[in-house]
């Protein structure tokens, strides 16, 4: 062999050599940085760990935020609102009622007609309207004239056989989603506006008040027999179908819970104690924290960078709004120090709150062999295309841990107040039933979630407890909810009964 032969097979094997190491190099590198990346969802998981004993700690927090929130106004971070509720519907309730249910950029106005106990829901009707931009920054009047006009027009759409009683005023419950300072059954003043509305003479007014005087400019005679919050209407929704309903939990974009009372366990009531004896109590639960919550870097990140900063810790762990932006989150860490989307973070996934629950969740109950829908949200929402099986397995993984912590969580808020009620145990010979009402888009349609708060419950009660507990899904607390506590508030109701 030549000299220029051997020099080119020494270059070429040099060369050879080199690509060698070069691949080498790459993947020693690439799994130096999938260890990291698996390094990040260990520590995440750990973090986010929810055993039995913590979320008893927690159910144990939440009873005590409930005393202290009973016992003085700002006493807890639980604001424990009294609702004014006192009379839950039974099933008995007759009539027409109407609702009209307040709470973002469209209102619904409802009509339902209630038969008693034999035939209880006859027939329900709704109509949904759009308020205008301009009118979300106007004037008071021009807002409420707006809204009674729409109502007048539903009236209008009454058949022969629904009217109400000759002599008798229509009845209407007034679901009403924003910061009020309850004073009575049917009265509450704004405390501040949310959700882009701007409508500052309201503020400071009574909202019922300035209802009813729109209600009388658009000449209708109607009442407002109640001013109630979601969750109590879901309470109430949930009572009416099972006398068993103790207390109600929305978990959607947001979450509250409400349960029924003892009056004379309400240390900061000053009124009378109400004839039923009960009164219902709005926790406003998603302002709960504890030392023992599981929070995380990315928690806190988020709840810094967040409008209300140190406040509504639990909703941020737990609810709709939130979930998938954690899990935004999480991956943005392992994109910046793991590379796992390649060398450059990808600019959709520094959006924050791009990633929404309804997405983490599909791609959370993603069963095909080969995770086509993870890989589908993942180029459509994040413009991030050319992923691996295993990539899509990990981000499945964030996308459970995030789920089971929430869920895990809510199911120890509710042990929480049923420890409160004294309906987490059974006492000798006892087998008093309670049953806990939900609604909410996340209980609703997130069905991992679901079932992990479900067998949550069942695990923190223990077998003999559970038995004794339901959790029911309880539909529409805002608008046929009011309708019922309208009904249930009725200034009819002595004159009908003997």
């Amino acid at each position: 062999m030549g000299k220029v032969a051997v020099g080119a097979a020494v270059v070429c094997a040099a060369a050879v050599c080199a690509a060698a190491a070069l691949v080498v190099r790459h993947r020693i590198k690439s799994s130096g940085k999938w260890a990291r990346a698996l390094s990040i969802l260990t520590e995440f998981e750990e973090k986010c760990g929810t055993p039995s004993s913590k979320l008893k700690q927690v159910a144990d927090a939440m009873t005590v935020e409930m005393h202290a929130g009973l016992a003085s106004e700002g006493g807890s971070k639980l604001k424990m609102i009294i609702s004014y509720v006192d009379n839950l519907p039974t099933g008995d309730e007759k009539g027409l009622f109407y609702a009209l249910d307040l709470g973002g950029t469209n209102f619904r106005v409802l009509r339902v007609h209630l038969g008693g106990k034999e035939s209880r829901i006859v027939k329900q009707e709704f109509e949904e309207v759009s308020i205008p931009p301009h009118l979300m920054t106007g004037s008071s009047d021009e807002l409420f004239d707006y809204i009674a006009s729409a109502l007048a027009k539903f009236v209008a759409t009454e058949s022969d056989s629904q009217h109400v009683s000759p002599g008798r005023q229509r009845e209407l419950g007034f679901t009403f989603s924003f910061p009020v300072r309850q004073t009575s059954i049917s009265s509450g003043t704004l405390i501040k506006w949310t959700k882009g509305f701007a409508v500052e003479d309201t503020v400071g007014q009574d909202v019922v008040g300035e209802l009813t005087k729109a209600i009388e400019r658009a000449g209708l005679d109607m009442r407002v027999a109640a001013l109630v919050n979601d969750t109590v209407g879901t309470l109430a929704g949930g009572r009416y179908n099972n006398p068993d309903v103790a207390a109600a939990v929305i978990l959607g974009t947001g979450t509250n819970a409400a349960y029924v009372e003892r009056a004379h366990a309400i240390p900061k009531w000053h009124g009378l104690l109400p004839k039923s004896g009960e009164m219902v109590i709005n926790m406003e639960w998603g302002n709960f924290r504890s030392s023992h919550l599981p929070l995380t870097e990315y928690d806190q990140a988020l709840d810094a960078g967040s409008l209300n900063p140190g406040e509504q810790i639990f909703e941020k762990m737990i609810s709709g709004m939130y979930l998938g932006e954690i899990v935004r989150r999480v991956l943005c860490k392992m994109a910046e120090e793991a590379a796992i989307f390649g060398d450059a973070v990808p600019p959709k996934l520094k959006i924050p709150f791009i990633l929404r629950t309804p997405h983490t969740s599909a791609m959370h109950h993603d069963t095909s062999p080969d995770l086509k829908v993870v890989a589908t949200k993942l180029k459509d929402i994040l413009e991030i295309s050319n992923t691996s099986l295993k990539l899509r397995k990990l981000i499945v993984e964030v996308c459970d841990i995030v789920a089971t912590r929430g869920a895990r969580l809510s199911a120890a808020g509710i042990v929480g107040i049923l420890k409160k009620l004294g309906r987490d145990t059974v006492k000798d010979g006892e087998k008093q039933k309670s049953a806990v009402a939900l609604d909410g888009g996340l209980y609703e349609h997130y069905t991992k979630f679901r079932t992990c708060m479900e067998n949550t419950l069942w695990e923190l009660l223990g077998e003999e407890a559970s038995e004794n507990i339901a959790v029911e899904h309880s539909m529409d607390g805002s608008g046929i909810g009011a309708a019922l506590l309208a009904a249930s508030h009725s200034q009819y109701i002595e004159v009908e009964e003997p």
